[in-house]
């Protein structure tokens, strides 16, 4: 779910980059934070589903 998450976020980015400058910077916010996001994930390793 985080994946398509990033997925989706990065494709409004790269939208909002070349196309919508006045929210621009709004996408790039979540941007940031998905990354931060999909970051802890990654550091903090898969958890099992109990």
């Amino acid at each position: 779910m985080l994946w398509t998450l990033f997925i989706i976020l990065l494709i409004a980015w790269l939208v909002g980059l070349i196309g919508f400058h006045v929210v621009a910077w709004y996408i790039h916010l979540l941007l940031v934070l998905a990354l931060v996001v999909l970051v802890i994930q990654l550091i903090s390793g898969r958890r099992p589903v109990v």
